[in-house]
Formats: C-alpha cells, structure tokens, sequence
C-alpha cells in the first residue's frame, strides 16, 4: 500500500522558524522556566501577558527579557 502523498506549498518550504533557546535582537520577550517564549514590540504588552500567564500559573518563574539592554526583568 502506498503512503498518501503530501504536498508542501513554496510558502511553508521558505519559513523560516526562530529557535526558542536564541535570544530575540529586538523588542521584548517572555521567558518561561528560563526558555523564550513570546516576542513583543512593546514591554506594557509582555508585562500584561506575563501577569496573565502568573494569574493562571503562579507556581512558573516569568521574566521579561529586553533585548536592547540583554538584560531580564523577574516577574512576581
């Protein structure tokens, strides 16, 4: 029995997918358990997704990562 053939768009073929251990060069991240996670332009955006995740989670160590200082904010 043949294996059904997959067809993979021009569109996915050149995507490229950033790696979650590489920190980001711009804007703001969030760090989960010392892993990036989400990139944002704007840090009262990643503070509120941070406060989301901790509302939910309390128990995950959150920071955000700014890329331009390279330094990283704890969230508590």
């Amino acid at each position: 029995m043949k294996r059904p053939r997959h067809d993979v768009s021009d569109e996915q073929q050149t995507r490229s997918a950033e790696r979650a251990n590489v920190p980001p060069t711009s804007g703001f991240a969030m760090v989960v358990d010392g892993h990036f996670k989400t990139q944002f332009v704007d840090v009262d955006s990643a503070r509120k997704a941070t406060q989301d995740l901790l509302a939910k989670y309390p128990m995950l160590q959150i920071q955000i990562y700014d890329a331009s200082t390279r330094q990283r904010t704890t969230i508590k």
